[in-house]
Formats: structure tokens, sequence, C-alpha cells
């Protein structure tokens, strides 16, 4: 794959417009709260109606082949997921568990729902596969990391203060992801393939209009975000975006090839897994006034190294693949 074409088809339209984004938001056009709306269009309408619209067009042999997309994308994820986690809480005595639960929230998540389509769409082009990607990745970070993470940092503040936190059924942060259009359409989709419900091609249209608007949105509603942080660089987000960039893609590389994945679905998966830490982490930091300073200066940093490791992991993973 041509590194030049990933830099100038995938990289620069998202350093446009997410620099768009940023300049309004210092501006004052948008602020951090038109940003939360913003989001709430890009996870609730647009994201959906492209997961949504592109499996339903898939195959069930289509289905079978990513079986091991979704066993590398669930233990890969949520082991680098438990990784940041541990290494947070014992390496740094200033931190509490539910400091390193945020970290986990961030460093060990890809931000897919925003990113997603808008970096692997102009790399491996618009197929109901890379759509399989963005919704599997998608429901082990929202389905699965979030009430986890949740569960940890409700476990952490409780033992801190006792009473602090209400009782909650474990359950409920798992079926209040999966209530979650963004959960639910791809599960919907997926179930529509499996029964075999021929998708009558003219309504595809009726869900590609807002389904165009998720990347270019997300991508805007990004630098809005960042234009409203305060970047405060330490040792800590330097370690968080290592572990984001380096490690978790390199984790998911080395059990594709174990798994013996298809090589194109991997290249998709190692590109989703070096994706920026997730926006949900930084929302969930603020909501508990949890390490919110060191986890939006590593979401800030790793989106600039992302210019940089995109390339790179692409370039690594057709060496690896042609190695073994």
């Amino acid at each position: 794959m041509d590194i030049s074409h990933v830099i100038l088809y995938a990289i620069v339209p998202i350093i446009v417009v997410m620099l768009a984004g940023f300049i309004a938001g210092k501006k004052g056009a948008f602020s951090g709260d038109d940003a939360k709306k913003f989001n709430k269009v890009v996870l609730d309408f647009a994201l959906p109606a492209a997961l949504f619209v592109s499996i339903v067009q898939a195959s069930r042999a289509d289905l079978v082949k990513d079986i091991k997309l979704t066993i590398v994308s669930a233990i890969g994820i949520m082991a680098c997921f438990m990784l940041v986690y541990f290494v947070f809480k014992y390496c740094f005595k200033k931190n509490t568990g539910a400091d390193a639960a945020v970290s986990a929230l961030i460093s060990g998540s890809p931000t897919i729902g925003f990113l997603g389509f808008a970096v692997l769409e102009p790399i491996f082009g618009t197929s109901p596969s890379v759509a399989l990607v963005v919704a599997i990745v998608g429901i082990v970070v929202n389905a699965i990391g979030i009430p986890v993470g949740l569960s940890l940092m409700n476990a952490s503040l409780e033992s801190q203060n006792p009473g602090s936190t209400k009782k909650e059924s474990a359950w409920k942060p798992v079926l209040h992801a999966l209530a979650q259009p963004v959960a639910w359409a791809p599960i919907l989709a997926v179930v529509w393939v499996v029964v075999g419900i021929p998708w009558p091609k003219e309504l595809s249209p009726s869900f590609d209009l807002i389904a165009k608007a998720n990347a270019s949105m997300a991508v805007f509603s990004a630098g809005i975000t960042l234009s409203a942080i305060k970047i405060q660089i330490n040792w800590q987000a330097v370690l968080g975006s290592i572990m984001k960039m380096i490690v978790m893609p390199a984790v998911v590389l080395i059990l594709g090839l174990l798994f013996k994945m298809d090589p194109l679905n991997l290249k998709m998966l190692v590109v989703a897994a070096a994706l920026p830490p997730a926006f949900s982490g930084i929302i969930i930091a603020d909501e508990y006034n949890t390490y919110v300073a060191t986890g939006t200066s590593s979401l800030t940093l790793s989106v600039i190294l992302f210019i940089g490791f995109c390339p790179l992991w692409i370039w690594l993973t057709n060496l690896a693949i042609a190695a073994f």
C-alpha cells in the first residue's frame, strides 16, 4: 500500500478538518458544550446509520470470515485495557483505582466511533468489511470496556468514601451500553444478515444521507473538544500515549498473526487499534472529576502522534504479513 496515499487521503484531511474545529473553538464560534451536541448526533444517528447500512449489505460468508476478527479484537483490546489499568494503579503511588480506571478508559480504548470511518475508508475503501471492523471494535469498547471501567472506578470510589456511590447491578452499565444506537444498530444488522433477509437497495440512500455526516462531523467535533482542553504534558500522559499508540497495535498485530487472520482484516484492525484514545473516556473523567488534566493531555499527545504512527503501523503490518 502506498504510504503517500495514506497520508494524503486519510491523515491530511483529518488534520485539516480537526484544525478547522480547533480554530472554531478557539475563536468562540463553538464551545465544549456544542461539541457534546455534535458528538450526540454522531453517536446516536450518523454512526449507527453508517454501520447498519454497510453491514446489511454483507453476506453470511463475510460474517463467518470475521469471527477471528471478533476474537482478536476482544482479547487484544481488553488485555491492553487491563494492562493500562494495572500499570497506572501500581506504578504511580499517587494514583487511585479511579485514576487508573479513567486511564484505561482513555489509553486502553481507541476512538473508533469518531475516527473509525474517517481513517479506514480513505485507506481501505468503502465496504462492509470496514463497517464490520468499526462495529466490532466499537462494541468491544462500548459494551465491554466502558462497563468494566465504570465498575472499577465505582469500586475504588466506594472504598475511599463508603456510601459515596449508589449500589447498582453490575449488569446495569452493560445493558446501558447495549441500549445505545451505536451498539444495537450493528447487532441488528448482523442478525438481519444471518437470518438472510434481502436488503432493498432502494432504502440505502435514506441511510446514506445522515451516514455521510459521520466522519466529517466527528473529526470537526474532535477539534472543538481539543480546543477546550488545557494541555499538561507529564510522564503519565507520555506513558499513556505510548501504551495506546505502540503497545495496543503491537498486541493486536501479534494476536492476528497467531490466529492467522485475513490479511485485509488484520491491517484494518491494527489501524483501528492505533487510533487515538476514546473521547468517551474524557467525558467520563470530566463527569467524575477524576484524572481530567492528565487524561486530556494524553489524548492530545496521541492525536498528534497518530499522524506518524498510522502509516508506520500499516508499513509494519505489511512486513509482518509478508514474513509470516
